[in-house]
């Protein structure tokens, strides 16, 4: 049976809500599985120092062992631990972007069990800035492996509710709390080699990356859909993610004609008898009047498209969405991260407007 428990993060020095945490802490030094909320999306945490905990997680999600998982870490020593050869690039990054939304691969220690790295000699690591994440972290006293709380698969989950669908009954705890600040997993970069390679978008961008480091290769699993059996060093790389139940295309090209191809597309499907969705930007949402479409926030703001994105994809599902269609954004800078969700949602199914 599942305890779901309400945590309030913006009062953690009360000792009720510490209780809770303390609480949680022990679920995890005893080999089980808490789901919990950071910055970025909710995760389902275990031991990730345990085997047996993280084959809880595969468990609980579904989820591929072949698929690394992100260590979480609520201090340096706990980096120390399971990471090995940390170069001079990585503690810049870790000084300008830690606590926050950076994963790092690093080559790892022989503490950390191949059950967390997908069989691989690197970790991917992060410490979050979620007073919740950090505190849970600090109080269990290892790192906690932890990819997004859902079921393999389905959109990550933002709101409590959303884990409390995919999970409940299938994990110890959930620590219920409020939306996700960020809407979007973190960005992962590659440091092992000398040059860095970005692995995964995120909020922090390849700009702010490139600022820092200097010239960063862009995987090309970012754009393109990666070949069965091949080696991946990030999460959200290999497989299908973030996917809606139906079937989802994008549509590329000047934002005017795409908006013309959704509406023309979804028209034809609805008189099929399809239900359809569009997901579209705010300025667009008028344009849409006998189709059913969903505000993913404004074009001219899209940290708002992000946070918004997997609720709209969830959406769709709670309607029984049939076909989904939503734009590809032209501006890669600005919405790279959000293009590769929409990309591994619709499985790369891009088509060219009208």
């Amino acid at each position: 049976m599942t305890q779901i428990i309400d945590i309030d993060g913006k009062n953690l020095d009360k000792s009720s809500e510490t209780e809770k945490l303390v609480k949680a802490a022990g679920i995890i030094k005893s080999g089980g599985t808490v789901v919990f909320p950071t910055e970025t999306v909710y995760g389902l945490g275990a031991n990730g120092l345990d085997p047996e905990s993280v084959k809880k997680i595969f468990a609980a999600k579904g989820r591929p062992s072949d698929n690394p998982m992100i260590l979480h870490i609520s201090d340096m020593g706990m980096l120390g631990e399971i990471a090995v050869g940390i170069s001079d690039k990585a503690k810049e990054l870790i000084a300008k972007y830690w606590p926050g939304p950076l994963t790092l691969v690093l080559k790892k220690s022989d503490k950390v069990p191949h059950e967390a790295t997908g069989g691989l000699d690197t970790v991917a690591v992060r410490m979050p800035s979620h007073p919740v994440a950090l505190k849970l972290i600090a109080l269990a006293g290892v790192p906690i492996a932890a990819p997004s709380a859902n079921i393999s698969g389905k959109p990550s989950p933002t709101l409590s509710k959303h884990v409390i669908e995919d999970l409940n009954g299938k994990v110890d705890m959930i620590l219920a709390g409020d939306q996700t600040e960020i809407g979007l997993e973190s960005t992962v970069i590659d440091l092992v080699e000398d040059n860095p390679v970005l692995l995964r978008p995120g909020s922090i961008s390849l700009k702010q990356l490139e600022e820092v480091l200097g010239d960063v290769k862009v995987d090309k699993s970012i754009s393109q859909k990666v070949e069965k059996g091949q080696e991946v060093r990030s999460p959200g790389m290999k497989y299908r993610h973030y996917a809606p139940k139906g079937d989802m295309v994008l549509v590329k090209g000047d934002i005017e004609r795409v908006i013309y191809t959704i509406k023309h597309l979804l028209g034809d499907a609805g008189k099929e008898g399809q239900r359809t969705v569009a997901i579209v930007p705010e300025e667009y949402i008028e344009q849409f009047i006998e189709i059913k479409a969903l505000n993913m926030g404004s074009i001219k703001r899209p940290e708002e498209i992000m946070t918004r994105l997997y609720s709209c994809l969830r959406e769709c599902d709670e309607y029984g969405a049939q076909m989904v269609a939503a734009p590809y954004f032209e501006n890669e800078d600005e919405f790279m991260a959000v293009n590769n969700r929409l990309s591994k949602a619709a499985g790369h199914n891009v088509i060219q407007a009208d």
